[in-house]
């Protein structure tokens, strides 16, 4: 059917009840904006086990699937930790202080300064003992142009950041709801959200979880398909768009297609006059710093990166899709026979966002060589010396396909060249991970920091998925500056960032490289690079026998800071 103006009538009048809540917004105290960040955790809160559930069968997992549990953690859980970090944030400033008083800051080793934001709290420290989290600012500033900046939009709340447009993503269900809080508190802008259609299901549970939002007129929910979007991006009353999805998707909001786009970019004249900011994705790297590992530790690295890739069925921005592995490394046979059998192991589930199984015909095009599992669906590239690797490091697959790469070298020989390898062959910024053992880390010392400094990615994880990075609130997401309309990379732009930070370069997150109870022969021998830990296999572990049931006890204390039930929370995980 050819939409009409009557199609689109209901969008112009959300826009123009937005663009009176924009002005409703601007007259809100800091303290009535916290009091409201808790009026949401109660509206997520009251409709988070329907979150989870809708969100898992629209996925295709069924109840009692050991991993119905990603659904709680990369649904209510992340909103409702957000909600409660951006309130303290607000309560902060109402008070007269800083995001950043209670901050250690200190030295980056890319020259810059480093806040270390995480852990924030003892519920931080419980439920994630062993975890830290560090933004990085960009070189040059000074922690008195970094405090003075804290806070965005809400140093300055009276001023209106008028209507913004949100994309939102069609395959991580609170990435939506994220990106309109940032909007929100960044910049002061309310938001009109367009729900991607793979989302459709979910928008009453949205419109429940927002509705402290969309009564005062501050969020607007609607759907649609990409007809709808075109109106909205090109719609007088939007003042600011915000994607998340692939950088086709941006090119052609920003560019047009086809000659058209040509054109415009040959005339330096985008078709979206609009500002923009976005988070695209890439090709994310696992860096396998080689070392003496047990049999224990290839068994828990190999059904790390199992997860890395497998999570969401491998349809994350972030997911993993290059282990880039020393062909020197005594150990890497070893490596490759646990990753093989972990990556069997993991629990079946449907390939489920659209068009992923061209992605697969894609890579068994390209890899026939490739060894497939699960009813190939899910595929492991092992490229040897003077394969076509383009492929791999081009194309952000986007559904369960692994490479793996060999390059030559040990110990800072290897780390320098994986980095290089990384930051000029591989497509796009947005995350990488590093594993490497704490003796190794040692050994290397400064090296290491310099390598970490050296890697142009917006997050970086030691011993931990980016995944990590992205629930944590305080940390940013989005790509590694440097991102323009013409080469838009991973996108342009941050979000989450709990702290409002303005000038930041990237975050790291750091874990710990054995779980407990091994982790305390870490923790009592390299003190000085690994804090160890008294968490078990993480519940977001694809292998995690009580994944589910600890992601839920996880997002349940969230909600009501239950410490009993907490406490039989943790009971489980160490059946993990």
């Amino acid at each position: 059917m050819t939409p009409t103006a009557q199609t689109y009538a209901p969008i112009d009048a959300a826009i123009a009840a937005l663009t009176e809540g924009s002005r409703i917004w601007s007259h809100l105290t800091l303290g009535q904006r916290a009091r409201l960040m808790e009026r949401l955790h109660a509206s997520v809160a009251a409709v988070a086990e329907e979150w989870a559930d809708v969100a898992s069968d629209l996925k295709g997992v069924p109840a009692g699937h050991p991993l119905r549990g990603e659904e709680w953690l990369g649904g209510p859980y992340a909103a409702l930790a957000s909600l409660r970090a951006y309130a303290k944030t607000l309560k902060t400033l109402e008070n007269g202080g800083n995001p950043l008083d209670d901050v250690r800051v200190d030295e980056a080793p890319s020259g810059g300064l480093r806040a270390h934001v995480f852990p924030a709290d003892l519920t931080d420290s419980l439920l994630l003992s062993g975890f830290t989290g560090e933004v990085w600012f960009r070189p040059g500033g000074s922690i008195d142009e970094a405090r003075a900046s804290a806070g965005l939009g809400q140093r300055d709340p009276t001023t209106p950041g008028g209507v913004g447009l949100v994309l939102g993503a069609g395959n991580v269900t609170s990435i939506p709801v994220l990106d309109v809080l940032y909007e929100l508190l960044a910049s002061n802008r309310v938001a009109i959200l367009k729900v991607n259609p793979t989302m459709d299901p979910l928008v009453p549970v949205f419109e429940r979880a927002l509705a402290p939002l969309i009564e005062p007129g501050f969020v607007r929910v609607v759907t649609g398909g990409t007809e709808v979007g075109e109106y909205l991006t090109a719609h007088a009353g939007i003042d600011h768009v915000h994607v998340t999805g692939s950088a086709a998707t941006f090119d052609a909001i920003v560019w047009g297609a086809g000659d058209e786009a040509h054109t415009r970019r040959a005339d330096g004249a985008p078709r979206l006059r609009t500002p923009i900011t976005s988070e695209l994705g890439g090709v994310s790297p696992i860096i396998v710093v080689p070392g003496v590992w047990s049999d224990a530790d290839l068994r828990f690295q190999a059904e790390h990166v199992t997860t890395m890739r497998l999570q969401n069925s491998g349809h994350n921005c972030v997911a993993a899709q290059v282990v880039i592995l020393s062909s020197e490394w005594p150990q890497r046979d070893a490596f490759m026979a646990a990753l093989r059998t972990a990556y069997a192991a993991a629990p079946a589930r449907p390939v489920w966002y659209p068009r992923a199984d061209e992605k697969l015909q894609a890579a068994a095009s390209a890899y026939p060589a490739a060894e497939w599992f699960s009813d190939r669906s899910r595929a492991i590239v092992s490229l040897t010396p003077g394969d076509a690797a383009s492929a791999l490091e081009e194309t952000e697959y986007f559904s369960p396909v692994l490479g793996v790469m060999p390059l030559p070298g040990v110990g800072q020989e290897f780390v320098d060249a994986a980095v290089a390898h990384a930051n000029e062959k591989l497509m796009g910024t947005l995350g990488a991970n590093i594993l490497i053992d704490p003796a190794t880390q040692r050994a290397l010392g400064d090296g290491f920091e310099r390598a970490i400094a050296d890697l142009r990615y917006g997050s970086i994880a030691i011993n931990a998925w980016t995944g990590f990075g992205y629930l944590t609130p305080a940390l940013t997401w989005g790509a590694f500056p440097g991102s323009t309309l013409e080469e838009v990379g991973s996108g342009i732009g941050v979000v989450h960032n709990a702290l409002l930070l303005e000038g930041v370069e990237r975050s790291v997150c750091r874990g710990p490289f054995r779980p407990f109870p091994r982790s305390l022969g870490s923790m009592i021998r390299f003190l000085s690079v690994s804090k160890g830990s008294l968490l078990p296999k993480p519940p977001w572990f694809v292998t995690s026998r009580t994944g589910a049931e600890v992601s839920e006890g996880f997002t349940r204390f969230r909600m009501d800071g239950n410490i009993p039930r907490m406490m039989a929370t943790l009971v489980s995980a160490f059946r993990a």
